[in-house]
């Protein structure tokens, strides 16, 4: 099959048709049921864009003690971040409505089905990271909201098996967020943020300005961490249009919204991460409206599941997603049973991963609207054929932005990047964005070598 013509996989339902109570394929050549329209889209993003590591997360734009940015220059990186995060968000979005395939699936066209399976192992590696992550945070979670640091089997032992539901009815569940989830969170956060905007902000870094570029970095990241997942849900979008803007709202106003609450409790809870749960828990009912957020987690933790079956997926297309989502679920389920936080090598190792997808996101807009998949179309059956020339200019954004912004998994790894700028004689400025410049470099190269060798 390809994007340009319409197969089973890939055949989209009439605009103006009434939409079809259906779930999911159960395997992967099934044609996907288009039952989720702009509201659907819109709830589905806006609560993934607000979650408990978001809230904790305002410390890492804001930076370390005594380094702070202004409020004001804070307050731009989240804007600024975001939108430019998501709207690369969206164009993944875009690219699984068109074509009606899953994430890792799409990426047969760019690469061929057998290079798909390189970046189809990395997502399956950052998303079972990231579901093991999201349960803890959930535990962490709810301890905080009990008063208790006991019971984190229980806590994760529940958390893991709504998940695992979740994922049986992938379609039904994002039906019950718009319906029922997405108001109580609204509900929320509108609450937290009138008790906590009452009181007195301070601004430690007042005129700061300086960090500002790796700060809209951080939050740029964040958006894209979804890029390698967004195709698995707006395959099921009824309209391309409404699958993009849907997914930029949503998650737009959602993250900003999330970060610039957490910025106020960070800063209320005078810098002190580790007691930002308890700037809401020590208004007026707090614990009741930090319940809501706790359980909404939950959707994240859905998404990574879920969407590692999805990957999966693309190694094994005719095993039934059911048992894919439900050996996922104990996994990450029986490894954040047994540990009770991330170690900072495997949290670095997930960021590493990260770095990857926005190169990637370049080579496959760039390849899909400017390319092959404009003028012949994509072929994403099970013998789409091999285009390793398009591995180079992923190569190349992902080396740009290791050069411009080292992951730091292991000392040697950013020594190597670190003797690399001296031998070059260029160190990276203050004002040079990893993200930004790694997709402009991968960007590039995709379109000069679609211009050199037009049937690459």
């Amino acid at each position: 099959m390809t994007a340009a013509s319409p197969s089973p996989a890939t055949t989209a339902v009439p605009q103006d048709a009434p939409p079809v109570r259906a779930e999911a394929p159960l395997v992967l050549d099934t044609a996907p049921p288009r039952t989720l329209g702009f509201r659907d889209q819109f709830a589905l993003w806006a609560n993934l864009g607000i979650s408990l590591i978001g809230f904790t997360s305002a410390a890492t734009v804001l930076g370390a003690p005594g380094q702070q940015l202004s409020i004001t220059a804070a307050t731009t990186a989240i804007v600024l971040g975001t939108v430019i995060g998501t709207a690369m968000l969206a164009v993944a979005a875009l690219i699984g409505a068109r074509t009606g395939a899953p994430a890792m699936a799409v990426l047969r066209g760019l690469f061929g089905t057998r290079l798909s399976y390189l970046p189809t192992v990395l997502n399956v590696l950052q998303c079972v990271g990231w579901g093991i992550y999201e349960l803890l945070v959930i535990s962490s979670g709810a301890q905080t909201v009990v008063g208790t640091q006991g019971w984190h089997w229980l806590f994760v032992l529940v958390a893991g098996a709504l998940t695992t539901v979740l994922t049986i009815w992938p379609l039904g569940s994002i039906t019950a967020l718009r319906k029922y989830v997405a108001v109580a969170v609204a509900v929320a956060m509108v609450y937290f943020t009138v008790q906590l905007g009452r009181h007195h902000v301070p601004d430690p870094g007042a005129g700061n300005w300086h960090g500002f570029p790796k700060a809209t970095d951080a939050i740029i990241a964040v958006s894209v961490s979804f890029v390698p997942m967004a195709a698995d849900y707006t395959r099921h979008a009824r309209t391309p249009r409404a699958s993009f803007w849907g997914t930029f709202s949503g998650y737009t106003i959602a993250q900003i919204w999330c970060y610039l609450l957490g910025l106020v409790a960070l800063l209320q809870a005078k810098g002190d991460v580790d007691n930002l749960l308890t700037s809401f828990t020590g208004v007026a009912a707090g614990w009741a409206f930090l319940l809501v957020l706790v359980l909404r987690e939950a959707d994240q933790s859905f998404a990574n599941v879920y969407s590692t079956a999805m990957s999966l997926h693309n190694l094994f297309p005719r095993v039934d997603r059911r048992w894919l989502t439900g050996g996922i679920g104990v996994l990450v389920t029986a490894i954040a049973i047994r540990i009770n936080q991330f170690a900072d090598w495997y949290s670095n190792f997930l960021y590493l991963i990260g770095s990857v997808f926005v190169p990637l996101l370049a080579v496959l807009a760039v390849d899909f609207f400017l390319g092959r998949g404009r003028r012949q179309g994509w072929a994403l059956d099970q013998d789409a054929p091999s285009r390793p020339l398009l591995l180079l200019p992923w190569a190349l954004g992902f080396a740009a932005y290791q050069y411009l912004s080292p992951t730091p998994i292991t000392a040697g790894w950013t020594a190597f990047w670190t003797k690399l700028q001296s031998l070059l004689h260029f160190v990276p400025g203050e004002w040079t964005s990893a993200s930004l410049y790694s997709f402009l470099v991968a960007g590039l190269a995709t379109w000069a070598l679609s211009r050199a060798v037009p049937k690459a």
